[in-house]
């Protein structure tokens, strides 16, 4: 009788040391991006796996405390794998440490709009137990494994040796399966970290060495006197609406659509794309890029912007004689970095007159946001010329109900799209199909891009000039696996003489840009208009 309960511990303790050496194994192997994840994905061997089973067979207070630092680099980084599957997923990029703790603590202020503070507490504080939970768990498994493998030390320290050696062979000619994964990602995060410590003191060394500040006022953008620009951020529009099969053709065609219409209208058109500093989300960093001129790619950056001197586009036009004007739409609480850009006046959710429902999380339709530009500033009498900055975010997120055109005189206080907001599926039905996200999606991207058409045709006289651009691709949830960060972008004009001043760029002359459209990084499109519009230039500037 002992003997079978011998052996059946015996059995059970083989099995414990199996399971425990799997569970090492697929937190050592599991890839950090969820479309990596395949069968495939599991087939390599780990040198990590190797080397942690040796080191955990030294016995006394080293093995001790190396189970500890083990223990600790197993879980930091599991931490970064679940962090990078998050931000892929996304953001299509890996998470970085210091520029995305903020995160954080944007996630938390969203939490509490959706689901009051008390929800966003209490899910703050599930997070932390998981944190927890997962630490000791972590902590409990190496100490167990370190147990069981030293229980079995000659035949442990015989197959993880010869495991080291066939690795090592492996390696040495040229296996591709024999590698150090964890390790090299668990690399890569510490080394993007110090980069961006580093990055981030260069950028705060160098944000207020402004060349634009140099320009005399009456120089700046004199080739567009008298005329109103507006600066119009389309949310969610990436290039991948262009180029991606499930996408292109409908887009496609009903860019060409609008192209005609707006040429029998007498409205000439420029097309190219624009490389934007990020993916799915977090827009205000490809507003302060495109409006500052500087690569601004995280919140540490964007939040050393708002605190410098640097002239926003806003700011430059400001100081040639324009009225400076922003309609955002989304912006819902109290956000003091809009006194860094520039605005003489800020229209929110709250200040710009809509009366109607919203749109699920979109507060008022695109073609309420022009038509209350229009009639409450292009529309007055006396006036200086504008300068606005739109936000146009009927494509945000969840993307139903997708507003309609109505006749731009019936807009009024935007009850008149009541009846559309309860029309369509629910968010509930959209996302429980990829297939329907991507089919809402591209209607709302379309929808967009014809309501700014549609805008352009009714009330776009020779001094009326817009530039209008995508803030950043689509989610890869949305859009898949993503080759680039590209968004297009447009500039529409009746005056023959703003496409004159910008010859050079070498742009479409249409709504759809040729593949091989020039393609710059947001950063240089503040510069490129100073130059392309003032008598001056900036030195240095392309």
């Amino acid at each position: 009788m002992k003997a079978i309960r011998k052996t059946t511990t015996q059995q059970s303790s083989l099995w414990q040391l199996a399971l425990l050496l799997l569970l090492l194994f697929t937190a050592l192997i599991i890839p950090n991006r969820l479309s990596w994840i395949t069968l495939p994905s599991f087939g390599y061997l780990p040198l990590e796996l190797i080397v942690g089973c040796l080191l955990l067979l030294v016995p006394g207070t080293a093995g001790r405390w190396l189970r500890y630092a083990l223990a600790m680099l197993l879980g930091l980084g599991l931490l970064c794998k679940l962090a990078d599957l998050v931000a892929y997923q996304v953001f299509s990029r890996p998470f970085n440490p210091v520029f995305d703790a903020r995160l954080l603590v944007d996630g938390w202020r969203l939490l509490s709009g959706v689901i009051t503070k008390v929800g966003a507490s209490v899910v703050a504080v599930l997070f932390l137990v998981l944190i927890v939970l997962l630490a000791w768990g972590i902590a409990k498994g190496v100490a167990r494994l370190q147990q069981a493998l030293q229980q079995r030390f000659a035949s442990s320290l015989l197959l993880f040796s010869t495991l080291l050696v066939t690795w090592a062979m492996l390696a040495m000619g040229g296996w591709p399966r024999a590698n150090h994964y964890f390790y090299d990602e668990l690399a890569l995060h510490v080394q993007a970290t110090v980069n961006s410590v580093r990055d981030l003191r260069q950028f705060n060394a160098t944000v207020n060495n402004d060349p634009a500040s140099q320009l005399a006022n009456a120089t700046l953008f004199s080739k567009l006197q008298g005329k109103d620009v507006f600066v119009v951020f389309v949310e969610s529009y990436g290039r991948v609406v262009l180029d991606d099969p499930q996408f292109a053709a409908a887009t496609r065609e009903n860019l060409e659509r609008a192209d005609a219409q707006l040429a029998i209208n007498g409205l000439h058109v420029r097309s190219a794309y624009l490389t934007s500093p990020t993916v799915g989300g977090i827009s205000w960093l490809a507003h302060g890029t495109a409006l500052s001129g500087l690569w601004i790619d995280s919140q540490v950056r964007y939040d050393s912007l708002v605190l410098s001197k640097r002239a926003t586009l806003n700011q430059l036009f400001r100081r040639a004689g324009w009225r400076t004007v922003a309609a955002m739409p989304a912006i819902s609480m109290a956000w003091p970095e809009g006194n860094y850009f520039g605005y003489d006046q800020l229209y929110d959710a709250h200040n710009s007159g809509y009366a109607g429902e919203p749109f699920n999380w979109v507060t008022m339709p695109d073609q309420y946001v022009l038509a209350m530009l229009q009639g409450r500033e292009r529309n007055l009498a006396q006036r200086k010329p504008i300068m606005a900055e739109v936000a146009m975010i009927s494509s945000h997120a969840p993307w139903t109900p997708t507003p309609k055109l109505v006749p731009w005189d019936s807009v009024g206080d935007g009850r008149i799209f009541n009846e559309q907001t309860q029309a369509g599926p629910t968010p509930d039905e959209v996302w429980q199909s990829p297939a329907r996200i991507r089919t809402q999606y591209r209607q709302s991207i379309d929808y967009a891009l014809n309501t700014v058409a549609s805008y352009a045709i009714n009330f776009g006289d020779d001094n009326l000039v817009l530039l209008i651009l995508g803030d950043h691709q689509p989610a890869p949830i949305v859009a898949g696996e993503l080759r680039n960060n590209q968004v297009p972008v447009h500039i529409i004009a009746r005056d023959p003489a703003v496409m004159a001043a910008l010859a050079d760029w070498q742009w479409t002359p249409s709504l759809v840009p040729a593949n091989d459209a020039p393609v710059w990084r947001m950063d240089a499109l503040r510069d490129r208009l100073v130059n392309a519009f003032s008598t001056a230039t900036l030195p240095g500037a392309p």
